[in-house]
């Protein structure tokens, strides 16, 4: 397949690559060519402007471009930012997949569970469920699934990526919480009980080729492993794997002052379930967190 991937340097997008690179012609967009040359694949065609891609020449389009949310504090220049990141480049695309005689098959685009708002640790949320809390992080990935959709078509199908917490040696959230924990500084944040739904790279990687191949998927798929936990099972879990200990625990009021309105990704959570990637045949490699994470820190 000949396919063009947006976000290419970032942390999933970069695993895919490498996945995909040998059997599969690869096409990505990216800001900086050199630096990407510098860590992926060599038998990649790099591009920087959209308008030098023929989409009536590709198989399918994965966009996974956009500013990471949570590594600065949400100022208004900021969520702008992280909105134009991903709507703009979102619309770029669907308007070529809609103008081009003959389009891609398939349109993979990024979205996150933080499109149900935060959500009580009862509510076990899947793919179906429509009590979203109306926030930032609902707001942007709403906008964001919308605009993507529109490129569904008789010819099309479009995928939306609703991804979890990536679990992953290269980076990610893991690599901001490892450090107290590694110092036997570590412990639950705010009250515990909000729950944390995560996906282990490889899990995140084979999903998304897995709903490249699937004829029949289409629509919103949560990428998250089957059972999610509470943040206080999480912490108990990374400083066991760690072998330290999770004593100290960090208040809401602290993580308010430090990350401001950011603080809510921390503070609240989601249960979600991947009830319609599990009914489509897909099988996790990593089903507990205490395996996932066995795998990613040793």
């Amino acid at each position: 397949m000949k396919i063009l991937i947006t976000g290419a340097t970032g942390l999933i997008g970069s695993a895919l690559c490498k996945m995909l690179a040998d059997k599969h012609e690869l096409i990505a967009l990216t800001r900086n060519i050199n630096k990407a040359k510098c860590t992926l694949p060599n038998s990649i065609n790099f591009i920087d402007d959209l308008e030098d891609s023929n989409f009536d020449d590709l198989d399918a389009v994965i966009n996974l471009a956009g500013e990471p949310i949570a590594d600065k504090r949400w100022s208004a220049q900021q969520k702008q930012r992280i909105f134009q990141s991903r709507l703009g480049i979102t619309e770029q695309i669907v308007t070529k997949i809609n103008a081009s005689d003959d389009p891609p098959k398939v349109f993979i685009s990024g979205s996150a569970i933080g499109f149900y708002g935060r959500q009580p640790a009862e509510n076990v949320v899947a793919e179906s469920y429509s009590s979203t809390y109306p926030e930032f992080s609902h707001q942007l990935c709403k906008q964001w699934e919308e605009l993507a959709i529109q490129a569904q078509s008789p010819v099309v199908r479009v995928c939306l990526l609703r991804t979890g917490i990536v679990l992953s040696k290269q980076g990610g959230a893991l690599d901001k919480m490892l450090p107290p924990f590694k110092l036997g500084l570590g412990g639950k944040m705010a009250s515990g009980k909000q729950m944390m739904s995560w996906i282990h790279i490889d899990d995140m990687t084979n999903a998304i080729v897995f709903l490249l191949n699937e004829p029949n998927a289409h629509g919103a798929f949560n990428l998250t492993a089957p059972e999610p936990v509470s943040n206080t099972n999480f912490t108990q879990i990374l400083a066991k794997n760690l072998k330290r200990p999770a004593l100290f625990p960090m208040p809401e009021f602290v993580l308010k002052l430090l990350f401001g309105e950011m603080s809510d990704l921390l503070i609240y959570g989601q249960n979600v379930i991947p009830e319609k990637l599990e009914q489509q045949g897909f099988k996790f490699k990593f089903k507990t967190l205490d395996t996932a994470l066995n795998e990613v820190l040793n």
